[in-house]
């Protein structure tokens, strides 16, 4: 059994997670870059932020949300991802709503939060969940791009048993070059796995939730027989 991580994984965590018998290679199959922007007002915008680069990005640039809700223009902030929520609290912001995906997202939104008015900082490869559902409904909803996803489409000529896609973007760099039959193919959340099977008609295992512990318990299940 030889698995690929279609990004670079810290290896003490697969092997605690997996067994150090595992063999696993890393390749990256996308990369990313900030965009820079000029700061500008956020009055009373709710903010979504949908990744972690998104959230880097942003605070990268010098934007700084208004967390006092006893003022008029302050700024609630909605993530995707715990990992996302994460790091807007490292940057020192506190989140308020947190969903595991971008589907349930925009029902929350749509079902209590039609009043407001959404900025979105994200990626130029973001997937269009929220702009195809959200001004469907007369939301106000805009799109910030703060970074850039490059798929880097490596041709990759290691065999394996199995194959982790994180991202959609991920999913699509890797399928360019390379094929996805015969390999048990692992994702995390159902919107990576959606990706996968415009690509495939293998069987695909999606992750209960969005973060790699989760990935990692699945694999050991699904894949080694373990647990």
């Amino acid at each position: 059994m030889k698995i690929l991580f279609t990004k670079n994984i810290d290896r003490t965590i697969i092997s605690r997670e997996l067994g150090y018998d595992i063999p696993v290679d890393c390749v990256e199959v996308i990369r990313t870059k900030t965009v820079k922007l000029k700061p500008f007002d956020l009055k009373d915008k709710s903010l979504i932020f949908t990744s972690i680069n998104g959230v880097n990005s942003f605070f990268q640039n010098g934007f700084s949300p208004n967390e006092d809700f006893t003022e008029k223009n302050y700024n609630k902030i909605y993530c995707v991802g715990e990992k996302t929520k994460k790091e807007v609290r490292k940057n020192g912001f506190g989140t308020f709503k947190v969903l595991k995906n971008a589907d349930t997202l925009a029902k929350f939104i749509t079902g209590k939060c039609q009043h407001e008015s959404f900025l979105h900082f994200c990626g130029n490869l973001a997937i269009n969940i929220l702009d195809n559902d959200l001004p469907l409904q007369n939301i106000k909803y805009k799109k910030v791009t703060v970074y850039h996803t490059e798929e880097i489409n490596p041709q990759i000529n290691e065999k394996y048993h199995a194959a982790v896609f994180f991202s959609p973007s991920g999913v699509r760099s890797f399928a360019k070059h390379n094929s996805l039959e015969g390999l048990t193919l692992i994702s995390i959340g159902e919107t990576t796995s959606r990706e996968l099977r415009k690509y495939t008609s293998e069987k695909v295992l999606t992750s209960e939730e969005n973060n790699l512990l989760s990935v990692l318990k699945l694999i050991r299940k699904e894949v080694l027989n373990k647990d």
